[in-house]
């Protein structure tokens, strides 16, 4: 994962229609762990901004990519190296979900399919 400042100036060039089939290599143990957020497919390509809930100017961000896992395409996001502790998600700059908890060693997952 890496961190931008809020308000930067480039653009992202990145093909995300495209489905990924490869693993993923996640980073968790004792007091980091990871947030999987499944996504509806309309929100293919972007990008969720992720904050520890007691700083929400300390953002980083992930896209929404489709992944394959058989016959199954999903369309997820996945935060891994997160210290343990409360997160808030935010969409087009504003706080989306507050109180996402992680947990180290573990992965949480988040199901937002059904929200718009």
């Amino acid at each position: 994962m890496h961190s931008h400042p809020r308000d930067h100036d480039h653009h992202h060039h990145h093909d995300h229609s495209e489905t990924r089939s490869q693993q993923v290599v996640l980073e968790l143990g004792e007091g980091v762990g990871v947030l999987v957020v499944h996504a509806s497919p309309e929100f293919l390509g972007t990008e969720i901004e992720i904050s520890p809930a007691a700083d929400d100017e300390l953002r980083q961000h992930k896209t929404v990519l489709a992944r394959s896992a058989g016959e199954t395409t999903s369309h997820v996001l996945v935060y891994d190296n997160l210290a343990e502790g409360d997160y808030t998600l935010w969409l087009d700059g504003t706080a989306w979900r507050r109180g996402v908890r992680v947990a180290g060693g573990a992965v949480a997952e988040l199901d937002l399919r059904s929200v718009a």
